[in-house]
């Protein structure tokens, strides 16, 4: 009786496995890092799948440079791009080597997307933005048969014996000979970014570093910045200040908002402030806004202006030749002349705290945005457990993790995409046609 009830089981579970759905290569996530590992490896003849959780596919790459896509950066000098990606950068570059910026620019443009650069040799779409290099991404995978499984959330990755051995959807499961995890972070989850991927990895018995929002604003202490809430600053140096010590600096373009400050300069320096914290000491961001003119050179240019004002204009009409015109209130509110003095009646030793205002006002760190507003996230599966050659796990040998999962983040300007395009073309490289 027992041997009969068992070969009844085995015949169900036989009967399970041919109803599941086999690959040659299995890509969870429809994401920049998915698609291109996706085309790469359907190109080299593998039988390919994407599973998105979402109805359609890329939709956080549609929200990349606020719909301009900014995907990749033309530095030519790799140590210097490397280096953009702080300690970690060092495991990109056998995936730079293979496939980095100059390639992706080739990549795209031999599937009809022209290129521009932009200031800071960014690349974008001559035309089109996200929206151009999505629909030519996804016509590649039609191109090459890829399967695009939509509305199929993953509920588990199954792990035997170090290999994986199916994924379950709400709706199904599906086998392969080799899975790709391209799930993204935790950054605009919105998107349906919302951290899968990191349960999945967990499964196959990877560490997950801590993870924070990265590119994102930045909160202060003070208030006052909602008076000149989306006031936009070009050219301006913020100073990084730790317990008095300047520790860092960034020169460029920011913005004050309801609740702190964000902007390129700001944002990229948020990747920094988990670590800033951790230490001892009052963490301030010291904005000079005047940073091309020193005290004695912007001294006297007020003075001028004052001998030309005489008798015409008060203090605030002084402060708005100076600054944009959204940031007059606030400058006024954090000095102490007030906003109808005489110009003439101002004293130097007024002037020199006016000056001291414009070239230092301070704002304390009171943490980050969260996730909602961030652009990438800071962390992920530790890369001391991913071969940097093949972006195969070291734990489950026919896992592989591609994009944003990884612990890899960069500045904008193109950084973090070129992370999605290199990481995703080497994991889907390895296959058995190819022999890498």
């Amino acid at each position: 009786m027992c041997v009969k009830i068992l070969s009844i089981t085995n015949r169900i579970e036989a009967q399970k496995l041919s109803d599941m759905e086999h690959f040659d290569t299995l890509i969870v996530g429809g994401g920049p890092a998915g698609l291109m590992a996706a085309i790469r490896a359907s190109s080299l003849g593998q039988k390919t799948a994407i599973l998105e959780k979402n109805a359609s596919l890329g939709e956080k790459l549609l929200l990349s440079g606020r719909g301009r896509c900014n995907f990749t950066n033309a530095e030519d000098d790799m140590n210097e791009f490397i280096s953009r990606y702080g300690d970690n950068g060092k495991f990109l570059y056998s995936a730079f080597s293979r496939f980095g910026p100059r390639e992706t620019m080739v990549f795209f443009a031999n599937i009809g997307v022209e290129l521009k650069e932009e200031r800071g040799k960014r690349i974008f779409p001559k035309e089109g933005g996200a929206r151009r290099v999505l629909e030519s991404l996804i016509a590649q995978c039609r191109k090459y048969s890829v399967a695009t499984i939509r509305n199929s959330p993953v509920k588990a990755l199954k792990i035997r014996n170090c290999r994986a051995d199916c994924i379950i959807t709400a709706n199904n499961e599906y086998t392969a000979d080799k899975y790709i995890i391209a799930t993204g972070g935790k950054s605009y989850p919105k998107t349906g970014s919302t951290g899968d991927g990191y349960a999945f990895a967990r499964q196959a018995g990877h560490t997950i570093t801590d993870l924070y929002p990265a590119l994102v604003p930045i909160r202060t202490a003070e208030t006052w910045p909602k008076l000149a809430s989306g006031c936009n600053l070009r050219n301006v140096r913020l100073h990084v200040l730790l317990d008095g010590r300047e520790i860092d600096q960034r020169f460029g373009e920011m913005e004050f908002t309801n609740f702190g400050i964000s902007g390129p300069i700001v944002m990229e320096l948020s990747s920094h402030v988990p670590d800033w914290t951790k230490q001892e000491g009052e963490l301030i961001f010291s904005l000079d806004l005047k940073p091309s003119l020193t005290h004695e050179i912007l001294t006297a240019r007020i003075k001028r202006d004052i001998d030309k004002f005489r008798g015409h204009k008060r203090f605030a009409g002084l402060v708005r030749s100076l600054v944009p015109a959204e940031m007059v209130r606030l400058i006024i509110e954090l000095g102490d002349i007030p906003h109808d003095k005489p110009v003439e009646y101002i004293s130097d030793e007024e002037i020199a705290e006016f000056v001291n205002l414009l070239k230092d006002i301070r704002m304390t760190v009171n943490g980050l945005w969260g996730f909602n507003n961030a652009v990438v996230t800071r962390g992920g599966v530790s890369l001391k457990e991913v071969d940097p050659a093949t972006m195969r796990s070291k734990l489950c040998d026919n896992l592989y993790f591609a994009g944003e999962i990884l612990d890899l983040n960069g500045p904008s300007g193109g950084f973090n995409l070129q992370i999605c395009w290199s990481t995703g073309y080497i994991a889907g490289s390895v296959s058995k046609l190819s022999g890498e």
